[in-house]
């Protein structure tokens, strides 16, 4: 099994990092297949000196099919209703999905797809908002002009004028349990787990607002709404074996 020892910097070097190894130890003939979920906001992996064929989808808004339009490393894109957009079976190596799942109704379904369109082996790399924590808890209860007020809204720390991801939704899915159990569910292998506070350092040009405002909630409920964490990162694996209980 692929040594996964290496210390994330942030999500986005870490997860560059696992599709670099993945297309290292699989020795591909071919290009690595990747999946972007997710693609009309943010920016998109390194993928250093692999050969690559990344293909973008997600839901169709003006903002996003403009930022998809403008991005160059992308070699296809379809946009539309994730529950129907193409996603051909077993077709990709890498499937990445950035503060999607939080983002989406019918979360469930749109993971079974995305896991669908794995080949067996592939990695599903997730990075969400944890809605079981003090800052989902904000996110999902305040009105949107507090919630820009407080510097919140751009979970990757994009500019001001770049394009904004859609509003979050936040299933039951949308956890870092959630998360943990639909992987029980489907015969998933989380490989590598991270919490971060990245939405909450992040915030308020350093004001400290938000932070103290997610530590208030959290001693509210004596913890049941964690404040130590904002967002989860998953690194999971689709099983090589075909009895495995995985779509």
């Amino acid at each position: 099994m692929t040594d996964l020892r290496t210390s994330p910097v942030n999500d986005g070097e870490l997860f560059s990092e696992r599709a670099r190894q993945y297309a290292h130890d699989k020795a591909l003939l071919d290009r690595l297949q990747v999946l972007e979920a997710g693609c009309g906001w943010g920016r998109g992996l390194d993928y250093g000196d692999c050969g690559h064929q990344v293909t973008g989808v997600d839901v169709d808004l003006p903002g996003l099919r403009e930022h998809t339009r403008r991005r160059e490393d992308l070699h296809a894109w379809h946009l539309g209703d994730l529950r129907t957009v193409p996603m051909p079976p077993r077709a990709y190596d890498v499937v990445y999905a950035p503060y999607v799942i939080e983002r989406i109704p019918h979360a469930e379904l749109v993971l079974d797809r995305l896991v669908a369109s794995l080949k067996p082996g592939g990695l599903l790399l997730v990075r969400l908002r944890d809605r079981d924590t003090a800052f989902g808890f904000l996110d999902r209860t305040l009105p949107a002009s507090v919630r820009g007020l407080l510097g919140h809204g751009r979970p990757d720390g994009s500019a001001p004028d770049e394009q904004l991801p859609p509003a979050t939704v936040y299933e039951k899915v949308a956890s870092r349990q959630g998360i943990r159990w639909y992987c029980m569910m489907r015969g998933l292998v989380i490989a590598e787990e991270y919490a971060t506070r990245h939405s909450v350092t992040s915030a308020g040009a350093g004001s400290g607002l938000l932070d103290a405002l997610c530590r208030c909630v959290a001693g509210l409920t004596r913890g049941r709404l964690t404040a130590e964490h904002s967002e989860v990162a998953f690194v999971i694996r689709k099983p090589e074996n075909r009895y495995a209980r995985v779509i």
